[in-house]
């Protein structure tokens, strides 16, 4: 049987007719950057009334970023789009306020250079230190820079977080990459150290410098059911001193009551920073 419909001839592609569309949608993304520039200048004049206040916002930036991940899709890859956000994001606030990235190169410059250039561009300027602590000094005697630091706490055996004790040290202000998944392109884990916050500070997870006279197995899985995470842990002459995260509304009484449980009466925790939760990208699954 013969079938007498004519089977319909998929249109031609116009090569320059999307290159037309290439070159318009290009123009309209930079119109769009510099008018992003204008509201930023604007940004700047109403701050500057208003008696100035911080350029960082990691609270805002994460939902910025959430809301970037949750609603993309298509041929270009996450890794692309993260990435270009996050340079206008840090150029954005660079030319709200300047500042400087001090980073600890200890454990290799690659990975943290790495970090840095896909977190905060090539303009904000980058400078390495030999350790932690050099980090830390750096960013406290500074006019509103950030710090970088590892998360593999106590490398070479230094107690970093003990040097953010005081209330006017610098805090922990974000965790990166935000974005959490398996093959991140700057998949190092870090904390991002700043001046205290006067406002604006995302508060999902609290991060604690704890003291305590000895390390208990259980300890581990009683902060873990809370929600929380042992992320680093160095003797002390008179014990163990670690960095440790908790979930925003867990209680100091719950944690104090975590340790009791786990066979530690006199732990000694000190606020040190807090970040966003960051954003769990789920690997595709195939389908067989």
């Amino acid at each position: 049987m013969n079938d007498s419909k004519a089977v319909e001839k998929a249109p031609e592609i116009d090569l320059a007719t999307l290159r037309v569309d290439i070159d318009r949608i290009d123009a309209e993304v930079h119109r769009l950057l510099m008018e992003r520039g204008e509201i930023i200048d604007r940004l700047i004049q109403v701050k500057a009334r208003q008696g100035g206040g911080s350029a960082f916002r990691p609270g805002r930036e994460a939902d910025m970023m959430r809301r970037l991940v949750q609603r993309h899709k298509g041929l270009l890859p996450l890794d692309t789009v993260e990435g270009i956000w996050r340079i206008i994001i840090s150029t954005f606030t660079y030319v709200q306020a300047h500042y400087r990235v001090h980073v600890d190169a200890s454990g290799g410059d690659a990975p943290m250079r790495d970090s840095t250039r896909f977190h905060f561009g090539f303009t904000v300027p980058y400078v390495p230190h030999a350790n932690a602590e050099q980090v830390i000094a750096a960013v406290a005697a500074s006019n509103g820079d950030l710090g970088i630091l590892r998360i593999d706490g106590g490398l070479g055996g230094l107690r970093w977080w003990e040097q953010l004790h005081d209330a006017s040290a610098p805090k922990i202000i974000a965790r990166l990459p935000f974005v959490d998944r398996a093959d991140h392109p700057a998949g190092l884990p870090v904390f991002i150290l700043a001046q205290p916050l006067a406002e604006a500070a995302a508060r999902d997870v609290i991060v604690y410098s704890v003291y305590v006279d000895r390390w208990r197995k259980t300890l581990g899985s009683k902060i873990e059911k809370l929600g929380g995470e042992v992320l680093g842990n160095v003797g002390t002459d008179t014990g163990l001193s670690l960095l440790m995260t908790a979930p925003g509304g867990v209680s100091l009484d719950q944690l104090v009551a975590a340790f009791s449980e786990a066979g530690i009466a006199n732990a000694r925790l000190f606020e040190i920073g807090s970040h966003a939760t960051r954003h769990q990208v789920r690997p595709a699954t195939s389908v067989g």
